[in-house]
Formats: C-alpha cells, structure tokens, sequence
C-alpha cells in the first residue's frame, strides 16, 4: 500500500511521457554516447541568453549587501516591476494595461496554478484543445476540477467550434488555449478567436456566469514566416493571458512569469485580489526577485530567432527526405508529424532503437502523432537524418 495521497500515486505510476523519454535517452547516452543519440524529447530552450541578462546580474550583485536586496515583497511582485511589465505588454497584447492588471509569478505554471485556485471549484471544468501540453490534467486536477480535451479538426488541428460548443456546459469555468501550440507550433487566427470568444459570451449568458478564456502563450515571441499571434485580451472581457519568460530569454530555470488581465473584465479588482492571494497560498509567496531584476533589463529583448528559423528548415528538410506525414509549424520550437503505421506509442520505441528519442502523441490527447523538439544543435538535427529513414523503412 501506498504511502501517499492516492492521487499522486496514481501520477507516479503513470507518469509523464516526456519524463519517461528523458529517462530512456539516459540510458541509451550512457550505451551510445551523448553525441550518437538524436534527443528531441525536452522543450528546453538551448540559446544562450541575451547580454542584457548579464547584465542585470552584475549589476544585481553590487546590490546584495544591501537591507532588503533579497527580502520578501508584495505578493504581486514589486510595483516597479509591475508597472515596467504592463508598458511593455501594452505594446505586445495591444491594449492598454496597468500595474494593476499584471502579477508576476514563478513561471507559467505557477501563474496557471494561480489563476485555477483563483476560480476553480470543486467539480468544475476547464475545456482545452487536444492536443494539449501534458501537465494541464495535472494543474487542473490540483484544484479539484476535471479537465475535458476536445479533439482539434484531424490534420490543420484548428480549433472545431462545433465541438467546443457541444464540449461546454455549466460546469465549464475555463477554456484554456495555448497558441502557439505545443506540440503543434499551430497558431489560432484571430478570426477563429473571435470566434471562439462569442461562442463563450453567449454560453455565459445561457448558463449566467462568465466563462474565463485564458490565453497559454510562453512561445508568442516565436512565429515563423511573417505569422503574427493575436491577442485575446482585446477580444474577450473575461480573458486572461498567461506566459513567462523561460523560452524568449532561454531561462526556464529562473522560474518568471506573469498573469494579465483584460482591462474590459468588469470583475478585474476582485479577481486580482484573488490572484495575488492564490499565488501566496500555493506557497510561491512571489516570484523570484533575481528573475524581476532580469526582466527589468530585457524586456524588449529575445533569443537569436533566426537560429530556430534555420532549425525547422533542417527539421523539415530531414522529415521530408525520410518521408514522413506533417504540418510545418508556425511557431514554437516542435514538430507533430504522423506516426507511420498509426501506432505512436509503437513508433516511439522503434525510433529508440535507432537512438531518436521523441514523445508520443498519446501524451498529449492525440494519439497517432509523435512530438519532435527542434530545439537543439542543427549538426544533431541533420545527422538524425540516417536513423530516422531506418525507423520509417
């Protein structure tokens, strides 16, 4: 018998593909070497962060002997902080925001823990698109509410309105989207969003409760082509964006993100108090202070993009030549292509076999597809070409 909470022993026991992944490409670089195994299972950004990041910790550290350098704050963030942040996302989300409509948070994922202890209900549902990033079962599920994927259209994986609106009911408290998509680098059009969003009015009305729409976007900065990434702050008055700095500043381990909020949301004082409060309770107390002096120098900063743009080239170019089924991405840093046979878990293994490690789509609410992160060295990409015309033959 277990000694843990059931629910977390269940988790363990069918823990996240991804992991499962990282574990396995373990033991084939200790078999194999590191250089002779093609590792494409970890979204982890792999740039060196912008000189401006340097910056701000040499600058940081002729600060820490001073009272309070590294002390506690409001649990917002500080009002600096905040108030640079919201100029500065006025400009990216096209809408004019304040200190008071942004929260800093320990990444993303702090932020999206936050917002579902802020609304959430025993019982509730929050709807998303499939396929979708893995742990969103798992926040939502730490707050007592049940995630419900519903498929996207089979190939464009565009959001099926239809569907959607069959898939919302009373219970429904939160449509959670994430464009650029991962793992499918798709982005919504702001047609399609609007769509989306008079689909939530009218359920809100029908059902009398706001249904929130929160916008999942770390990968806003990377669209490739010329693609744009629309708002969803200006379109919807319960719309609420959340993202981070991990993958734009390569700093994932800094742990920095936001939740803003739609200025139009009639309810925005209240639902900001239950924010913030939520991000104290949940014990991340606030975001890192290290992360908030970094972001005050590199706002308006990012990666070298056009090194991620030379990645999908070599990646498609590598997919094509083995003959394999895909979507070109228009942002993030992944493929999705379809697994040959239509078995993903079954094709994962046999590209282990040839030291590729991917994840299956299964994952992700989708299964038929594996996951393909192109954020590692170009000479690893093009080299994987061989196994991965062995795994296909």
């Amino acid at each position: 018998m277990s000694i843990l909470a059931q629910s977390i022993a269940d988790s363990v026991k069918n823990s996240s593909w991804i992991r499962k992944m990282f574990e396995a490409g373990a033991q084939l670089k200790e078999q194999f070497g590191a250089e002779n195994v093609y590792d494409f299972s970890l979204g982890n950004p792999d740039l060196p962060a912008p000189s401006c990041v340097g910056d701000a910790l040499r600058e940081l550290a002729t600060k820490a002997g001073t009272p309070f350098a590294f002390g506690y704050m409001p649990n917002a963030g500080y009002p600096w902080a905040r108030q640079a942040l919201a100029k500065h996302l006025t400009q990216e989300q096209g809408i004019a925001l304040q200190a008071e409509h942004v929260l800093l948070t320990c990444g993303a994922a702090g932020g999206l823990n936050a917002v579902f202890r802020a609304l959430l209900n025993h019982g509730d549902q929050v709807v998303t698109l499939a396929p979708y990033f893995v742990e969103y079962s798992s926040y939502v599920a730490n707050h007592g509410a049940v995630l419900h994927a519903v498929p996207s259209q089979t190939d464009t994986f565009a959001p099926d309105i239809n569907a959607l609106s069959a898939a919302i009911t009373p219970k429904t408290r939160i449509l959670l989207l994430n464009s650029p998509n991962n793992p499918t680098g798709v982005i919504y059009s702001k047609a399609q969003l609007e769509e989306i969003a008079t689909l939530l009015r009218n359920k809100s009305q029908e059902y009398g409760r706001p249904i929130f729409l929160i916008a999942d976007e770390p990968y806003r900065f990377l669209a490739f082509d010329g693609a744009t990434v629309p708002s969803l702050l200006p379109l919807y008055s319960h719309a609420i964006c959340v993202s981070s700095f991990s993958k734009n500043l390569s700093l994932p381990g800094v742990r920095l993100g936001y939740i803003a909020i739609t200025p139009n949301m009639p309810e925005q004082e209240e639902l900001m108090a239950g924010l913030t409060l939520a991000n104290r309770i949940l014990g991340y107390v606030n975001a890192p202070v290290i992360g908030q002096h970094i972001m005050m120098h590199a706002l308006g900063s990012q990666v070298d993009l056009s090194i991620y743009a030379a990645r999908r080239k070599a990646m498609a170019r590598v997919l094509d030549e083995s003959g394999y089924e895909y979507q070109m991405p228009a942002g993030a840093f992944y493929f999705f292509p379809k697994a040959p046979g239509g078995d993903d878990i079954a094709f994962v293994q046999k590209l282990q076999q040839e030291r590729i490690l991917a994840v299956p789509g299964t994952g992700f609410g989708c299964p038929g597809h594996f996951r393909l992160a192109f954020c590692v060295d170009e000479d690893v990409i093009i080299r994987s070409q061989e196994s991965f015309s062995k795994a296909r033959a």
